[in-house]
């Protein structure tokens, strides 16, 4: 009995997790420019929302674990490899929130 509860909490766990990636990494595929796809030199934005659609479709229609595990796969490679290029080339590198040309004190006016 005990393992049963244990079982089902762990199936009830997976979902939420994969499926709450899925949407997370749907919605930021969907927000990015189609343009930063092609200067970052990476898939079609139509491509990836294709791949992760069919992920958060998967999750939410036919929870079977292997085909849930190649959406995680594919979510993966999106988050790692493509948000940080598509990022970087519609200028969200910097962290901090100021321009390009911020110095650690402030901004740099080219010495006027």
């Amino acid at each position: 009995m005990l393992m049963d509860q244990f079982d089902s909490t762990l199936s009830l766990l997976t979902f939420l997790v994969f499926t709450g990636f899925a949407v997370a990494s749907f919605v930021i595929a969907a927000m990015v420019r189609e343009d930063a796809y092609r200067a970052a030199d990476k898939q079609t934005k139509k491509f990836w929302l294709i791949l992760l659609g069919i992920n958060l479709v998967i999750n939410l229609l036919l929870p079977m674990f292997f085909l849930q595990i190649a959406g995680l796969v594919a979510a993966i490679v999106f988050m790692v490899d493509v948000r940080p290029a598509v990022r970087q080339i519609m200028g969200g590198g910097n962290r901090r929130g100021g321009s390009s040309s911020d110095g650690p004190y402030g901004p740099y006016n080219g010495g006027r």
